[in-house]
């Protein structure tokens, strides 16, 4: 049995990499571990997984993004490059704690992707993390670099998504 931190990535342009990672979060709960859940590009305070996290013992959830993320030259690209980079310090800081078993960065890849965090930050985090620690990122687009240092990369491939006919986000389903 391996002993090492662990590195899982939830990627792809389908659904279900940030529900993935919830499943994860549920499991561990179930196993009395301490998890830390850091929100990079969410800021809608009524979602169902905020909701169920913080009735959940040993788990911790925090959404720090600032919504959907407006092109680089819009001048409110800066309010979301600050606040994440305020969501990568907490990240580390959670990393450097050794207070948590598992620890999930949703939508870091899109964070990355987006400009808004150097992935060489994400990257000198991850070779920081305790042994015993498993991290989970999430979001679109992750970086070969990120896939070539996880354990496990899974790429939600998208089929067919109701959008496409029209059907808005559902509280429960995509909310």
């Amino acid at each position: 049995m391996r002993n090492n931190r662990r590195l899982l990535i939830f990627t792809g342009d389908g659904k279900g990499k940030t529900t993935a990672a919830l499943g994860m979060v549920l499991r561990a709960a179930g196993h009395g571990q301490r998890v830390r859940v850091i929100q990079f590009i969410k800021a809608d305070s009524k979602t169902g997984e905020l909701a169920a996290c913080q009735r959940l013992p040993g788990v911790e959830i925090v959404q720090m993004g600032r919504g959907f993320i407006p092109k680089t030259d819009s001048p409110k690209f800066a309010v979301h490059r600050d606040a994440a980079v305020q969501a990568l310090a907490a990240a580390a800081e959670a990393v450097a704690s050794d207070q948590y078993d598992l620890i999930v960065l949703d939508e870091i890849c899109v964070a990355i992707a987006s400009g808004l965090v150097a992935e060489d930050k994400v990257l000198e985090m991850i070779q920081t993390a305790p042994s015993k620690l498993c991290l989970v990122l999430t979001g679109r687009g992750a970086s070969q670099r990120l896939i070539d240092e996880a354990d496990t990369v899974t790429e939600m491939k998208c089929v067919k998504h109701a959008l496409q006919a029209g059907v808005w986000a559902q509280t429960g389903v995509e909310i």
